[in-house]
């Protein structure tokens, strides 16, 4: 896990498509979800690709004209490598920080504090 390096949010948005769709994925999958939406051409999604091949999130394959692309790293993997480094970036590693800024800044409800407190008494030893 310390060997990931935060994706650009470009790439992250086309991870979450790959990790969303059962592999192999191809780039008409990733233009026909985001490509219209974001208005990339091909060759953008192309080289979006490419460049998660070359840091290590994807592993791809030629099938005769077309590509096809496989996840090299779990989505959970991925998310607590982030929520790793925003929590040290941002709250000193405090989990108490990071939730008392969601609570001043009227983020948490009632229904959400509840679940919190249920999820620490569960998880008491």
């Amino acid at each position: 896990m310390s060997n990931f390096k935060k994706l650009p949010d470009t790439e992250f948005e086309i991870m979450k498509v790959v990790w969303a769709n059962e592999p192999p994925i191809t780039t008409n999958m990733i233009m026909e979800t985001l490509g219209n939406e974001r208005e990339w051409k091909a060759p953008t999604v192309i080289s979006l690709m490419l460049r998660l091949v070359e840091k290590g999130f994807l592993r791809t394959e030629k099938n005769g004209k077309e590509r096809t692309y496989f996840p090299l790293v779990d989505k959970e993997d991925y998310l607590k490598f982030e929520t790793g480094n925003f929590m040290k970036l941002y709250h000193e590693n405090s989990f108490l920080s990071f939730v008392n800024t969601l609570y001043d800044g009227k983020q948490l409800n009632d229904a959400d504090i509840e679940e919190l407190m249920k999820w620490v008494k569960e998880r008491r030893i």
